[in-house]
């Protein structure tokens, strides 16, 4: 499998206060761990650390591209409720590029299996994320298949969180395998995500990228494998942003 993985799409500065690191941090970094393009994803508004909203539309301010690297302007929403509502107004929205969305306790409490799995499905349903983070996390256990077949028929991406393995969410490998292999066999497309918490961590990727290697998960369904991938997907959520890069 040629896995290139040239983008990181979730990362968090120290606006997110248990993160830190700042945007030139991960600039700076990027060259070295083979990061072509990534996202700055802090935790949506509702998250008890997170930044303010005009964090979020002020990112507009941000280049597209520094020190020949690229910039994606996103969030890691929180999914609030059992509807599949998310922490994002309308003009936070506007001014993104990518949005991820997960469970954070602080936010939506662990409910028993069937309630986190409806609320799983309606964000995937709901037309409003790109990205379900860290779907893996045993805290939240969920129906795997239902989600990974719905995933595949919504084209929202799954993701594989390397730094659950490394954290906080260290008995997460077994659900995350089935995951990328349920996958594989749905078509589902996924992600391979950093989780990082400062720069160091900026496409650290390595027991994931093992992990859907042994799986044998394709590389051209990875959303984030390449910068063309990545920009190929987001257009088809209408998001067609290629051309304001410079690479």
């Amino acid at each position: 499998m040629d896995y290139k993985l040239e983008v990181d799409l979730h990362t968090h500065t120290l606006a997110s206060d248990h993160a830190y690191s700042t945007i030139h941090d991960y600039v700076r970094e990027a060259p070295k761990r083979g990061i072509r393009l990534f996202a700055n994803t802090d935790h949506g508004p509702d998250m008890e650390d997170a930044p303010h909203k005009w964090h979020f539309v002020n990112s507009l301010t941000f280049p597209r591209m520094a020190d020949g690297v690229g910039i994606l302007r996103g969030i890691e929403s929180n999914i609030k409720d059992l509807d599949g509502n998310i922490d994002i107004e309308e003009s936070i929205r506007s001014s993104l590029d990518i949005i991820l969305t997960g469970f954070h306790p602080p936010v939506f409490a662990p409910r028993d299996i069937d309630a986190n799995t409806e609320a799983m499905a309606n964000a995937i349903k709901s037309g409003k994320v790109h990205v379900v983070t860290h779907p893996g996390n045993t805290n939240f256990p969920i129906h795997i298949e239902h989600i990974v077949k719905l995933a595949a028929q919504e084209n929202v991406a799954l993701e594989i969180n390397n730094s659950s393995f490394l954290f906080s969410r260290k008995k997460s490998y077994a659900n995350c395998q089935r995951i990328a292999q349920l996958a594989k066999q749905y078509d589902a497309p996924i992600t391979v995500g950093s989780d990082a918490h400062n720069a160091w961590d900026l496409g650290r990727f390595d027991i994931a990228k093992a992990m859907i290697t042994e799986v044998g998960y394709p590389a051209d369904r990875v959303v984030n494998n390449t910068v063309d991938s990545l920009f190929a997907y987001l257009a088809t959520k209408g998001i067609d942003i290629a051309d304001e890069f410079e690479f």
